[in-house]
């Protein structure tokens, strides 16, 4: 399958294309607003592959044309350029697509890190809101660690909630997922549920400052 992720020159768009291609068969394409960079990234991606000795390579693209070979559009982006980020990529999106919204919105005090909730309910529903007719959204990914997602010598042994109100698209996230070598994929419902998955990834980063060892901190259901 090719699964685009814009926004793939970042930490968590770098974590997840390294991921999905040394343990996936799937074709992955980093995309960005400025296609000379997706493809200097892609190439420093497809070089440290290759340097463990898998045979893989990531391509590099603008978004537009990533999302337009995509079936899968991972949109890695910060939060308050989700909607526009859809918006740009609309016409190359067809029915049957799935967007995938790993982001959530934050602020920052001198206590911490906070969820900051959005007018729409969460960034997943945002993503939804400006989705074109027939193309699914299923948010996902929204608590990993980037630096341990990216660390490929890193062992995940962590589980990721998914949210999605079309089923078929669910899983078909859940199944990329968990192609993902120590990543469990979990069904956690609707798009509704968004603000309590979203409202982890704050709490997580205010773990792992305040506890030594715990930098790199995921979620596991036991």
């Amino acid at each position: 399958m090719k699964i685009a992720i814009l926004g793939g020159t970042g930490d968590i768009g770098q974590g997840l294309a390294l991921r999905l291609a040394a343990d996936t068969a799937h074709e992955i394409t980093v995309g960005s607003r400025d296609a000379e960079k997706a493809e200097t990234k892609a190439e420093e991606y497809t070089t440290e592959l290759e340097s463990r000795g898998l045979d893989a390579a990531v391509a590099g693209a603008e978004n537009e044309d990533a999302a337009a070979a995509a079936r899968i559009v991972v949109l890695a982006v910060p939060p308050y350029h989700v909607g526009d980020t859809v918006e740009a990529v609309a016409d190359a999106l067809v029915a049957g697509d799935v967007l995938v919204s790993p982001a959530t919105g934050m602020k920052r005090d001198e206590e911490g890190f906070h969820y900051h909730r959005p007018g729409a309910g969460s960034v997943t529903k945002i993503a939804a809101n400006a989705a074109p007719e027939g193309v699914d959204v299923v948010g996902a990914f929204h608590n990993l660690a980037a630096a341990r997602l990216a660390n490929l010598d890193a062992e995940l042994g962590i589980d990721t909630l998914v949210i999605g109100d079309d089923e078929d698209a669910k899983t078909t996230v859940i199944d990329v997922a968990e192609g993902i070598e120590g990543l469990r994929a979990l069904d956690v419902g609707g798009i509704a549920n968004a603000p309590e998955i979203e409202g982890l990834t704050p709490l997580l980063i205010n773990v792992a400052s305040n506890n030594e060892g715990l930098h790199d901190l995921g979620i596991e259901f036991t």
